[in-house]
């Protein structure tokens, strides 16, 4: 068995990222082609667009603010003018802000991240899943964090939006499951990205001693958790949260 994506589009939000780069080249890889969007860094959109280019898929660059409705509304306007109805959707971007205890952290900070985790899946899932629906087969895929699980200090704003998430991703899935169309999430740990790589920062001994494999995961496992559940070796999982860390917190039944 191969993970054979041939034929499918992929739509990979904030994909200009650390983490967002590695899945839409992963997904080429895998035989997709994937437009790429993009918030504010277009020259690092222009550089996965040229690696996947060279991989022979097709590769499209669109740039949005997927926390705004009207932003949403223009990346879908601007793909169906191309002609382009994505077949695999990852919900990946979100915004940066700085973790702070809840006591001081800004109300601002609680809002933007319920507009990119929440407000991003529902306006996402609103905008493409219905050409999903029409063909009777699509993925979703949102990324998730283990800091959902873990609820630890600082982590507020963050998990409160992913929790959100989690919440209309699960009903997402029981809603149009019938349809073909899978609804799932990764939730990678403390991953290693190029810029840890860059600047040498690969190990964090105080994070990976609580890691039952013993270490931090690499961009590049993340995205092949995408890979497989964007493929048809997934078609009977949906509403699954999939932690990719190492098994540093593990759902029990």
């Amino acid at each position: 068995m191969k993970i054979d994506l041939s034929g499918k589009t992929a739509l990979v939000t904030g994909s200009a990222g650390e983490l967002g780069r590695v899945i839409s080249l992963t997904l080429a890889e895998c035989g997709a082609d994937v437009v790429l969007h993009y918030m504010s860094k277009k020259e690092r959109a222009l550089e996965v667009q040229k690696k996947i280019r060279k991989l022979r898929r097709r590769a499209w660059i669109v740039q949005a603010d997927l926390g705004q409705p009207d932003g949403v509304k223009s990346l879908h306007a601007q793909l169906k003018k191309a002609g382009v109805f994505p077949d695999i959707l990852v919900n990946n971007a979100v915004s940066q802000y700085p973790w702070k205890p809840v006591l001081k952290q800004s109300p601002e900070d609680y809002e933007s991240q319920f507009r990119t985790c929440v407000m991003q899946n529902v306006l996402m899932a609103q905008a493409f899943a219905p050409s999903m629906i029409k063909k009777k087969w699509g993925r979703i895929i949102a990324i998730s964090t283990e800091c959902a699980m873990q609820c630890l200090p600082t982590q507020s704003a963050y998990v409160a939006g992913k929790r959100g998430s989690d919440g209309v991703l699960r009903v997402l899935a029981r809603e149009i499951g019938k349809h073909g169309v899978t609804v799932n999430q990764v939730a990678p740990g403390w991953t290693i990205s190029e810029r840890d790589r860059l600047s040498g920062t690969e190990r964090q001994k105080a994070y990976e001693r609580n890691v039952p494999l013993n270490r931090r995961g690499e961009d590049r496992e993340i995205a092949q958790a995408v890979a497989f559940l964007a493929s048809d070796l997934a078609s009977f999982i949906t509403g699954a949260w999939l932690p990719v860390c190492g098994g540093n917190v593990m759902p029990a039944i």
